[in-house]
């Protein structure tokens, strides 16, 4: 097809001759152009997500505390126990260590019966102090 047919108008000399044809917008304008960003907002908020970890925190704080005041409430009462059977042990570790050190003194006395002015049960020590004695197991035998 040639320009003129396109036209209706006779062929022409120059372009230049052409009469001016510029596209325009449809009638009633474009659509607008969407150029912000629209972040959908899905989910819970931030209020709603500080809300739900604040209230998480302190059940769990809550729970931590319970769970102190019921440890605490039982190791008092394993406390109690060991009081109440202390007499009762040390008495019993009394009465070993005086079967023990009849049977040491028996043993020093019959080591040192040819020394000469050795006393038993006598301490070697002059420092004039009360020592508790030892209460492990008398065993002459390791000395």
């Amino acid at each position: 097809m040639t320009e003129a047919v396109i036209r209706n108008k006779p062929g022409m000399a120059s372009v230049k001759d052409m009469p001016i044809l510029q596209d325009g917008p449809p009638p009633g304008g474009f659509a607008p152009v969407r150029f912000a960003r629209r972040i959908p907002s899905k989910g819970p908020s931030a209020m709603a997500i500080f809300l739900a970890a604040f209230g998480a925190f302190s059940y769990g704080m809550y729970e931590v505390g319970k769970g102190n005041k019921i440890r605490r409430a039982l190791k008092e009462e394993k406390y109690a126990a060991r009081r109440a059977i202390l007499p009762l042990l040390q008495a019993e570790e009394d009465e070993r260590f005086v079967k023990e050190w009849k049977k040491y003194l028996e043993y020093e006395a019959d080591v040192m019966k040819d020394v000469p002015g050795w006393k038993v049960g006598e301490s070697v020590y002059n420092s004039g102090r009360w020592m508790p004695p030892a209460t492990g197991e008398l065993r002459p035998e390791v000395w």
